[in-house]
C-alpha cells in the first residue's frame, strides 16, 4: 500500500494567563489553552493523525505530560520530531485537512498564518495544509467557551 490515512483529535480547556496558540500562531484573546506543553490543539491533532496513519501510537507516547521536559514545550518543535519519525519510516505528507471548533475568537483572519507556519515547519507547500474553522453552535463545553477542539486528517504517501 502506497498511502496511509490517519485522523487526530484534541481538546483543551481555556483559562486565564495563558497565550492562545494555534498552529504555532499566537492569537489575541483574553484566554489561552491549558496544557502541559503550549496546548496547541491544532498541532497536537495533526501529530496524532500523522502517528495514527502509521500505527505509531499517539503524542502522549512520545511526549508524555508526566515528563517535565515537555512542560511548556513549543508544539511546532514536537511536530518537527514527529515529521522526522514519519519520514524515517519512508513516508511523507500528501496533505492535511483540519477543523478548529471554537466559539471565540473568530479564526478566519488567522488561518493563512497558521497554514503558512505549519507548512514551513513540515517543509511542505501551504496548499497541502487545509485549516477550516467552525463553531459548536453554543452546544457542549466548546459551545460554552470552556475549550477549543480540533479534528485533523492526514494523508501520507510512500517516499
Amino acid at each position: 500500500m502506497n498511502i496511509r490515512i490517519g485522523n487526530g483529535y484534541d481538546i483543551h480547556c481555556l483559562g486565564p494567563e495563558r497565550p492562545l496558540i494555534l498552529g504555532g500562531i499566537i492569537i489575541p484573546h483574553p484566554l489561552g489553552l491549558i496544557g502541559h506543553s503550549d496546548a496547541d490543539v491544532l498541532t497536537h491533532a495533526i501529530m496524532d493523525a500523522m502517528l495514527g496513519a502509521l500505527s505509531l501510537g499517539d503524542i502522549g507516547h512520545y511526549f508524555p505530560p508526566s515528563d517535565p521536559q515537555w512542560a511548556g514545550a513549543n508544539s511546532l518543535l514536537l511536530l518537527q520530531q514527529v515529521n522526522q519519525l514519519v519520514r524515517s519510516q519512508g513516508w511523507q505528507i500528501g496533505n492535511i485537512d483540519s477543523v478548529i471548533v471554537a466559539e471565540k475568537p473568530k479564526m478566519k483572519p488567522h488561518l493563512p498564518a497558521m497554514q503558512e507556519k505549519l507548512a514551513q515547519t513540515l517543509s511542505i507547500n501551504p496548499d497541502q495544509v487545509s485549516i477550516k474553522a467552525t463553531t459548536n453552535e453554543k452546544l457542549g463545553p466548546v459551545g460554552r467557551e470552556e475549550g477549543i477542539a480540533v479534528y485533523a486528517v492526514v494523508l501520507l504517501s510512500k517516499l
